[in-house]
């Protein structure tokens, strides 16, 4: 009997430690994941599966290659093999004559001055020397395309006391004085009357008075009244061109070449200067170049032959320096006596009985430069 129950507790002990392995064993296992479904539209469930986070890819950026500088090419100089290379460059920001291989710029002549790492373009080449001389004007490189150079006069005032350079923009000012004339002679009013007379005895015509002004021939008989002083014109200020572009100030130089090219004073002849104690070597003074008097603008086309009238015209001109950041087109009013009394509340003083002692027949004014004469034809200074 105590043999048999031995027997049992062994064999129950056995089954327990069984059990536990078993238990060990299962727990040490993955456990399935639970399928998650979701109503299929026709089919059934679908198994819903994990998804990733998508990976952002960058969008390339087209591009093509260019010939570019590897080092200077001076105006002149056949291009070496090694004086470029291919590069690549963005597509949208390739200039349109850049040339794209390097056979087409290898042994050609540079037109003009190539920097290092600047884009070789066709009409950077030259196939020989005597193609040089088609390079044109730094003016004509820098012009608008939709504008022409004017070349105008200018001077201290009408410069803005040389305040003006190169890239400003200014707007013109142009004053005219207005004269009567006759219609048919298109001479100054009053023209100049002449009367004839006929010799009965003789029948010889003969001039019987010279008058001037506009005569009633019912009073020729009587006093007839004329001017005492040419006719006085009559002036109108104007501005006219607007944002006009200044390309130069002054005279180019004999090659067109305004950028990158050092200016050359003009030389100017001093006597020499002794230092003081009159010792030492005599030093000439710094030379001071010319003040400019010519300025070089670019404007559209018809403005371009408004300022050629001005100028066969002889008007003065006046140039009113514009802010940098100032494009705008603004319409003026044209400056008269009548304006400037209406405007300005200048009263016309009444006749009086009296008057001062000396007479006041002038008032001062203030000349700068050449003086425009309604009789001076030349223009020039009186």
């Amino acid at each position: 009997m105590q043999g048999r129950l031995r027997l049992l507790l062994i064999f129950a002990f056995i089954i327990v430690i069984g059990g536990v392995a078993a238990a060990l064993l299962l727990g040490g296992q993955p456990s399935t994941p639970r399928n998650t479904t979701q109503p299929g539209t026709s089919g059934g469930n679908v198994t819903a599966q994990p998804q990733d986070t998508p990976t952002p890819v960058a969008t390339p950026i087209p591009v093509v290659n260019i010939v570019v500088a590897v080092q200077s090419l001076p105006r002149g100089t056949r291009i070496p093999p090694n004086g470029v290379d291919l590069r690549a460059w963005p597509e949208e920001y390739a200039p349109l004559d850049a040339v794209t291989n390097l056979e087409d710029v290898v042994g050609k002549i540079a037109r003009t001055d190539i920097f290092r790492e600047q884009p070789i373009l066709f009409r950077m080449l030259a196939e020989d020397l005597t193609n040089l001389a088609n390079v044109g004007s730094d003016a004509a490189a820098i012009l608008p395309s939709n504008r022409v150079a004017v070349a105008v006069p200018m001077d201290r005032l009408t410069s803005v006391a040389y305040a003006i350079q190169g890239g400003d923009r200014v707007d013109v000012i142009v004053s005219m004085l207005f004269v009567d004339v006759d219609e048919i002679f298109q001479s100054i009013e009053p023209n100049s009357v002449t009367l004839y007379t006929t010799n009965p005895d003789t029948g010889s015509i003969e001039i019987s008075q010279s008058i001037q002004g506009r005569p009633d021939v019912n009073q020729l008989g009587s006093v007839v009244l004329g001017p005492s002083e040419p006719q006085r014109p009559r002036l109108v200020t104007q501005r006219t061109i607007q944002d006009a572009l200044v390309i130069h100030v002054g005279d180019f130089p004999y090659d067109g070449r305004i950028f990158g090219v050092a200016p050359t004073p003009t030389p100017v002849q001093a006597e020499q200067a002794t230092p003081a104690g009159g010792r030492g070597t005599p030093q000439a003074p710094t030379p001071v170049p010319p003040r400019p008097d010519i300025i070089t603008l670019g404007v559209p086309p018809q403005d371009a032959v408004v300022l050629t009238w001005i100028i066969e015209a002889r008007l003065p001109i006046t140039f009113a320096l514009r802010s940098a950041t100032d494009t705008s087109q603004i319409p003026t009013e044209a400056v008269t006596l009548d304006y400037l009394m209406q405007n300005f509340q200048v009263e016309l003083p009444p006749r009086r009985p009296f008057a001062l002692e000396p007479a006041i027949t002038s008032i001062r004014q203030l000349f700068v430069g050449n003086q425009i004469s309604l009789r001076n034809n030349s223009g020039g200074g009186n």
